[in-house]
């Protein structure tokens, strides 16, 4: 049954098998937003198009539109694109009852693994061929496994849909526990599906599960998840959305399909949640933020004196184990302590709870759990734990007195202008054509092997002015501004640096653009062989514009007028001529700082600067050939 808090494992199997009935599909684009909600758009054989909506640690279904992404996507979606997209879907399947999902992906000649956990906290895993790790989407240590690149990702054991009628009887007949706790637990079905499965089966959900019929209760749960692969009702009950029809009164349904319901249940009820959720002035804020402060405060200093009071109240206990630990410490290593330790189940083993071989340290159950130095006495570790409540009474303190000082209102810079912080691609020459969409250059033969290599991905365009020492340009999507992005290849080539007036530009799909040389050549740093048809762009006026931007964000831009002239109050033209870049930068700087009133001119300066301007500056002479006013 999927809840607000998320879906089970059989909630998972029928959406596997609703995705595994779509097969083939290929991967289209990958897209990720700031909350860690992922998306995959895929193609059909029959070219159209489905997206699959990941919510890590929560769901995973496919959805009918596309949600609102970041324009310009994370680090994580740029890397999955990379090895994804393009790729063909060979099997989306779940590992048993366990929330996780497995999407096999072949590209080219590799396979790679997308693993989805639909469990805790969540994650995203791309895996190579043998499931080593590429990268995760947030990088994880646990007590028994870890999430990080370069590491074999590790499954959980089999469950009840991966084990023998036989094995599954067995593991029935040693469990201490009643059958529908067995269930609910011991298989992973959830308390709902656990007490449906007893109904089938016709056992009372209090009978000890060593007692039952072990193969009735195993065919009963695989009759439960035949029904949500092959035969789905969806509907939504007031307890939550499920795959099949339940005990439950039904309030909507059934669906056609599950995640045609999950779509109704999971955005109705999340806007809900949103549209309930008051506004609070800043004042107001700040004020709920220092009174949980001194809440906590509170509960920590009341921890640390309920510690100190339980080491003396167990004091001999407490130097019996400092004692022994410490004197068997001498001759043993840690790691033999800790095995002698957990075999002890009778005498001091039984009441330590955890070993910290690098602190010396043991957690004791004294009714709480209790941290115990063994190289320190009863009272130096009491004494840790009075330091503890010291500063946490110090800081309780301040946060009282703050909260009894008047919240001052912050002083706000008139201009209101600031900073913007830097972005991926601001490493590279840049510009946003008028129709929105961003197109990326090469500064050097170093970023054009990046560009081509990391950042050039399937719906891509590929530009280079038909000249020897030229920008790679990217055309990060579809645009219908070619004449801006062939005159911003055309500008950032040698051409320019020759002096002439004009150049060609060609334009190619990504996978028309090769490392490989022909037999017998040899390619350079930042050479490509560009094979098939192009499309041609003759005689591209070589010009630049540059001028200051203030809103959204405050910057220096750079690229063809007709980009920068919708995103600026006034500009400066470029063209190839005779002053050196780095004094036709400090010019740019003086006449766009002479356009301002002089109570913008300090706000601004972080922005018109001769670095901020040098960057935009094509290599080779130039001449400030027009200076446009109110653009």
């Amino acid at each position: 049954m999927a809840t607000q808090q998320g879906m089970s494992g059989v909630d998972l199997v029928a959406v596997t098998a609703e995705l595994r009935r779509l097969l083939p599909l290929w991967v289209h684009k990958v897209y990720l937003g700031e909350d860690r909600i992922a998306g995959i758009r895929m193609n059909t054989k029959e070219r159209e198009k489905r997206t699959l909506l990941i919510e890590p640690g929560r769901r995973l279904h496919l959805v009918p539109e596309v949600p609102e992404f970041p324009i310009i996507p994370p680090a994580f979606a740029m890397l999955l694109r990379k090895y994804l997209v393009g790729g063909r879907i060979l099997d989306i399947r779940q590992r048993g009852l366990q929330r996780t999902v497995i999407i096999d992906i072949q590209k080219s000649d590799q396979v790679y693994h997308l693993i989805i956990e639909v469990f805790d906290v969540g994650n995203i895993i791309l895996c190579n061929e043998d499931y080593s790790i590429v990268q995760p989407l947030t990088r994880q240590k646990f007590k028994d496994r870890d999430v990080l690149p370069g590491i074999v990702y590790s499954f959980p054991p089999h469950d009840v849909s991966l084990q023998t009628r036989d094995e599954y009887i067995a593991m029935l007949k040693a469990d201490d526990r009643d059958i529908v706790r067995a269930l609910a637990v011991g298989s992973f079905l959830g308390g709902m599906y656990a007490e449906q499965v007893c109904r089938t089966a016709g056992i009372p959900k209090e009978t000890p599960a060593a007692e039952v019929d072990g193969g009735i209760v195993y065919d009963a749960i695989h009759a439960l998840l035949a029904e949500a692969q092959d035969h789905p009702a969806a509907v939504i009950t007031k307890s939550g959305c499920h795959p099949v029809i339940t005990a439950d009164p039904t309030l909507q349904g059934p669906f056609k399909s599950f995640s045609d319901a999950l779509v109704v249940y999971y955005p109705k009820k999340v806007r809900e949640i949103k549209e309930a959720k008051p506004k609070i002035s800043r004042e107001e804020r700040i004020r709920r933020q220092q009174e949980e402060s001194v809440k906590k405060f509170e509960r920590q200093i009341k921890r640390y004196e309920e510690i100190v009071e339980k080491i003396y109240e167990e004091y001999s206990f407490v130097q019996e184990v400092i004692t022994t630990l410490s004197t068997a410490s001498k001759t043993r290593s840690w790691q033999e302590i800790e095995d002698i330790l957990k075999a002890d189940n009778q005498g001091v083993g039984k009441r330590i709870k955890q070993v910290f071989p690098a602190e010396a340290a043991v957690d004791l159950d004294l009714g709480i759990l209790v941290k115990i130095f063994v190289h320190e006495t009863v009272e130096q570790n009491a004494g840790r734990n009075y330091d503890q409540i010291k500063k946490f009474k110090k800081k309780h303190t301040g946060a009282k007195a703050a909260m009894e000082r008047q919240i001052q209102q912050p002083v706000r810079k008139a201009a209101g202008y600031s900073k913007p912080k830097n972005k991926w691609f601001h490493r590279f020459r840049w510009f946003y054509t008028s129709d929105g969409i961003l197109v990326i250059g090469g500064r050097d033969a170093g970023q054009n092997e990046d560009l081509v290599k990391k950042y050039l991905e399937g719906g891509d365009t590929f530009l280079h002015a038909d000249i020897h020492g030229a920008s790679v340009v990217v055309v990060k999507g579809k645009t219908e501004c070619w004449d801006e992005v062939s005159r911003f290849a055309a500008a950032y080539s040698g051409a320019w640096r020759s002096g002439f007036g004009t150049a060609d530009v060609y334009a190619a799909r990504p996978d028309q653009v090769s490392k490989t040389a022909e037999s017998g050549e040899y390619l350079s740093r930042g050479s490509f062989v560009v094979r098939g048809e192009r499309q041609w762009f003759k005689s591209v006026p070589l010009e630049i514009a540059i001028g200051l931007q203030k809103k959204p964000e405050t910057r220096i831009i750079g690229g063809p007028a007709s980009a920068v002239q919708s995103r600026t109050d006034f500009f400066l033209m470029l063209s190839p001529g005779t002053f050196e870049p780095n004094d036709v930068a400090k010019k740019v700087v003086r006449v766009l700082r002479d356009r301002l009133p002089m109570s913008e001119q300090k706000a601004l300066k972080f922005a018109l600067n001769t670095e901020s301007i040098a960057a935009f500056v094509p290599p080779g002479g130039s001449d400030i050939r027009e200076e446009v006013k109110d653009a």
